[in-house]
């Protein structure tokens, strides 16, 4: 079983484009679709799509509408009762896959649904192998949010605690990174440069680059780290190496959820007892696979490239 929970989820509306953009102007679009989005939704979503358990966590009022897509993406959710409504996040994609967004800041939850939401968590992670906390914290919870779960997670469950993966950026990652010692982190390569403090380096090959300032981090701080490089593809590192696996040629459709589907793919092959480089290959799998899909739709194992994806491991972690 994987745990996620998505303390600030969204009601994700994409429409693409038949042309580019064009700022001030009227444009007719091709089509639109919604979806119960959010990071931890995300992963959930693929989770359950390959046949493995799991479950979500989220603040959700009874009459918001965003609970009639949660139900049709057909996710065990264990919704916590709040008074403010899930927000709405718009992508506008063009022909050549360009994607602009615009994400609303979400509902304020009150300190009395804040300990509620962290109080369903401990109890959804009896038996879990993981616990994912995913995405932005919502308007009224501070910086160490996630901090305090782990917390109350570690507390309640002791050695059965599940391990711990965050998929967030800023103030919010850079206290677990300080106070929660996850077991996993997944930032992209800018989230990881401004967590340390870091530039990245133009003239490096973005693996290297990565892996330098990674260093810095793993295994002191975090236990390990999946790094998403775009169309670059990612790196993974642990306490025994560094791995990096490019990403396979495809055609954008969204990069919404890449990043997402990339951490469930690690999740998935990591419950099958993969190692290191099996992880990240099916990591780049999905999370390639997701690009292709239009809106946030949740890759399925037949979705997935088949192309090789060479991984390689990188020196220079010690």
């Amino acid at each position: 079983m994987i745990v996620t929970l998505t303390a600030n989820p969204s009601l994700d509306r994409a429409i693409a484009l038949a042309a580019p953009l064009q700022p001030g102007e009227v444009q007719s679009a091709l089509s639109s679709r919604e979806d119960a989005g959010g990071k931890g939704i995300n992963v959930a979503r693929v989770v359950r799509g390959a046949g493995l358990g799991a479950r979500a966590v989220l603040p959700l009022a009874d009459a918001d509408p965003y609970d009639v897509a949660l139900r049709a993406a057909g996710v065990d959710a264990w919704r916590v009762p709040v008074r403010g409504f899930v927000r709405a996040n718009l992508t506008i994609t063009d022909p050549a896959g360009v994607t602009t967004k615009l994400n609303l800041p979400g509902a304020q939850l009150g300190p009395d649904e804040r300990q509620a939401v962290i109080d369903a968590t401990v109890s959804a992670c009896v038996g879990a192998r993981w616990l994912v906390l995913a995405g932005s914290l919502p308007p009224g919870a501070s910086d160490d949010f996630y901090v305090a779960v782990i917390a109350a997670l570690r507390d309640a469950h002791g050695a059965a605690a599940p391990r711990i993966a965050v998929d967030t950026s800023g103030a919010a990652l850079e206290a677990v990174v300080a106070h929660g010692r996850p077991d996993l982190i997944k930032p992209n390569d800018e989230e990881l440069a401004a967590l340390a403090g870091v530039p990245l380096d133009p003239s490096a090959a973005p693996e290297e680059g990565v892996l330098a300032i990674a260093a810095a981090i793993v295994p002191e701080r975090a236990a390990s780290a999946l790094i998403t490089l775009g169309s670059h593809g990612a790196v993974f590192v642990d306490a025994d190496g560094a791995w990096f696996a490019p990403a396979p040629r495809i055609t954008v459709a969204s990069t919404v959820g890449a990043g997402d589907s990339s951490l469930a793919g690690w999740l998935i092959a990591d419950a099958e007892g993969a190692p290191a480089d099996e992880r990240l290959r099916r990591a780049i799998r999905y999370g390639a696979a997701a690009a292709s899909l239009p809106g946030t739709q949740a890759p399925r194992p037949e979705d997935l490239p088949t192309a090789d994806i060479a991984v390689r491991r990188l020196a220079g972690i010690h």
